[in-house]
């Protein structure tokens, strides 16, 4: 069982797609699946469901700066919630209990976009099944995933372009302010100062400070692809009405 909280870990590593991965990632669909069903609930059952998935977010968060800070490894350089999931898994959490919609924007883009990446490639190290960390990792990013799914699915919310540009422009603002403080701490939160340690998909792409144009048209890609349901979505009715 000590194993299973361990920081020095010795059991099995985690397995890209492999068996534990692909469940997982199984269980996250079935559950956004399963709360399409909350579309008719009762306004209560409805915010039952927003504090759970907040507690559950919020919570799941709390555990991994206390398992660091229990082994000696939380640190300014790496723990402080700079980067935009950690960030968002603790705003998402109020985005469900008071139906935040300025959240919901960034949530919806950013959350859905760089959580997405997280579960299919995840920054697990040494920490394979059944280690917390692991579970931990998945938890929390699809979590936020889901969050975003249920405000866009249950609770009627959606995206606009003005969304769009404002997390466009936002996000660009926010890196622009972390870039210095990256610089004065000798941090590198957002990967924009330097490619992570370990290996990520920012391999692939040019050196620094070059991939940061790629992430950027990547970034605006991968808006539009999440946006592209709503434009449908649009031009249907637009047809119908015209």
């Amino acid at each position: 069982m000590s194993q299973l909280f361990a920081y020095d870990y010795s059991g099995n590593p985690f397995i890209l797609f492999g068996t534990g991965h692909l469940i997982a990632l199984a269980v996250i669909i079935a559950l956004n699946l399963a709360l399409l069903a909350f579309r008719k609930a009762s306004p209560r059952a409805r915010t039952i469901t927003r504090w759970t998935m907040a507690i559950i977010l919020w919570l799941d968060e709390a555990s991994w700066h206390i398992w660091n800070a229990y082994w000696g490894h939380w640190t300014i350089e790496t723990m402080l919630p700079l980067h935009i999931c950690s960030i968002l898994i603790w705003l998402a959490g109020f985005m469900l209990v008071f139906k935040n919609y300025r959240i919901y924007e960034f949530a919806y883009f950013i959350g859905i976009g760089g959580a997405l990446q997280a579960l299919l490639t995840p920054d697990a190290g040494i920490y394979g099944f059944p280690h917390y960390r692991i579970f931990q990792t998945m938890i929390s990013h699809g979590m936020l995933i889901t969050s975003a799914i249920y405000m866009t699915t249950v609770e009627g919310f959606r995206p606009t372009w003005k969304s769009f540009w404002r997390v466009l422009v936002g996000v660009n603002i926010y890196a622009a302010i972390i870039f210095p403080v990256n610089m004065l701490l000798g941090t590198n939160y957002l990967f924009i100062n330097g490619k992570p340690a370990t290996a990520s998909l920012l391999d692939v792409l040019p050196a620094w400070p070059y991939y940061i144009i790629f992430m950027e048209l990547i970034g605006v890609a991968v808006f539009m692809l999440l946006y592209l349901p709503f434009i449908l979505q649009d031009a249907r009715a637009k047809h119908r009405t015209g």
